[in-house]
């Protein structure tokens, strides 16, 4: 152990801590459930915050007290090392708390985490999440006790060995039993001599998923306006394997999005393009379900409003990921290795690099992240007629830089007058014509009304 006037001089940090009294009781049981549940660390007894020695008493049976209690009080129960010191002829009570081999560990029947130099008390989910991490037993691969052999679609089965072939190159079998082949690819486990589906087995080749994980369900819903409202104008619960929820998913948004298509007078040129970048919007939908937390109850939901795309999943990052430092830390790695099998997945761990990247190609902004302990919600933002400004570009359009800035401003806001575009570039009203004349007779505009009630408006 350092020496304690080294402790002293360094200060609290996230493996030491300080308090002033062995009547803190409480405070002493969280310090050590945290510590337990994070790096292990030292607490000395008898020292302020800022590092001032007060001292305790020490009687015959103070620190078989003080271990009978951390005892009594931890689920696991904790035994740490306790020692005393003296400085300054005050003595001090010093416990080493090493890190739990099985965690969570409760005091006084909550659980606490060591965060910088505080103890945070952890909610339900993320005390799920710590005993998931310990035991190394993840979701997908629990057995599914109410399931049998007879529940899986062997159509299901072919389909994916085909497409990992194709995919993968990974050669499908000519002759392989059903439960080796399940169990070589993790959807089955062995017990107690009988072949078991996993939970990873159901979601992905049960003839009705949804019978066994009712929350597995992806629910869709296109809302009029920018609010979450009791209305909607179109909605779908998803129901089957998770690789037919993706799909049923993507025709429903593709559905239910904008497309902006318009014939330009340039060459006959085209212009047509999705509202947002359908394949950022599936690898969203896909980082959903296969790293959502299948222990809530909760749906996935996929959320469309006029300005916007929510996707939202039961459950948070893993410690230690987030959405700037995004690693490759699966929730459920057997669901992640199968849907790589199949495509779903390009690589692992750059799923938040490629949707950052097709966004901003596509002329919206990058996703939104809204974390909590309960739930994660990406907010894809919509760019509106906007994001046709590159497609006009690579048709060899020529226009000035006015015309540029107007058109986005126009696609933007929906209108602009010849009064504020000739204010705006500080032009003469006849200039201001001349380069909204040639927006129109390239087909990119339209004029609206006549007289100095006209404005001009996207022909998209």
């Amino acid at each position: 152990m350092r020496e304690l006037i080294n402790l002293l001089t360094e200060g609290e940090s996230e493996t030491v801590e300080f308090k002033p009294s062995l009547s803190q009781t409480d405070k002493i049981l969280e310090c050590v459930s945290a510590f337990s549940n994070t790096n292990g660390g030292i607490l000395v007894i008898g020292v302020r915050d800022n590092g001032e020695v007060l001292g305790v008493d020490i009687g015959k049976r103070t620190l078989e007290s003080l271990a009978n209690t951390i005892k009594q009080n931890t689920d696991p129960k904790v035994y740490p090392l306790i020692s005393t010191e003296v400085f300054d002829a005050k003595h001090v009570v010093i416990l080493e708390v090493e890190e739990g081999k099985q965690k969570p560990v409760l005091a006084s029947g909550r659980a606490y985490r060591r965060v910088g130099r505080t103890n945070q008390k952890l909610g339900s989910e993320a005390i799920r999440n710590l005993a998931l991490e310990t035991s190394k037993v993840y979701w997908d691969e629990r057995v599914c006790e109410d399931a049998s052999l007879d529940d899986i679609d062997e159509d299901k089965i072919t389909d994916y060995l085909e497409k990992r072939q194709e995919l993968r190159g990974v050669k499908k079998p000519e002759k392989m039993a059903l439960k080796t082949l399940l169990l070589n690819i993790k959807a089955a486990k062995e017990v107690d001599g009988k072949i078991k589906l996993t939970n990873a087995g159901i979601l992905f080749f049960a003839k009705h998923p949804q019978r066994f994980i009712l929350q597995s369900q992806l629910r869709l819903a296109r809302f009029a306006g920018t609010e979450l409202t009791r209305d909607f104008l179109d909605r779908l619960d998803c129901s089957g394997a998770i690789w037919e929820e993706i799909e049923q998913a993507e025709d429903f948004i593709r559905k239910n999005i904008r497309l902006f298509g318009f014939r330009t007078g340039f060459s006959f040129g085209r212009i047509d393009k999705l509202e947002y970048p359908m394949k950022a919007i599936r690898e969203g939908v896909v980082n959903a379900l296969i790293h959502r937390n299948y222990y809530e109850p909760a749906d996935t939901r996929v959320l469309v409003f006029d300005d916007r795309i929510e996707i939202i999943n039961p459950g948070s990052f893993p410690e230690g990921v987030t959405p700037e430092k995004p690693k490759h830390v699966p929730v459920n790695p057997v669901l992640c290795q199968l849907m790589y099998d199949v495509g779903f997945i390009e690589k692992y761990g750059s799923g938040i690099y490629m949707i950052n990247e097709l966004c901003e190609d596509w002329g919206i902004p990058r996703p939104e992240y809204d974390l909590s302990e309960i739930e994660t919600k990406v907010v894809f933002r919509s760019g509106g007629r906007a994001i046709v400004i590159s497609e006009i570009e690579e048709l060899g359009v020529e226009l000035n830089e006015r015309q540029m800035v107007g058109l986005k401003i126009i696609f933007e806001e929906g209108k602009i007058t010849n009064a504020n575009y000739a204010k705006m570039f500080e032009i003469s009203r006849n200039t201001a014509t001349n380069d909204l004349s040639n927006l129109v007779e390239k087909g990119l505009i339209k004029r609206v009304g006549r007289g100095r009630g006209s404005y001009y408006a996207p022909r998209i």
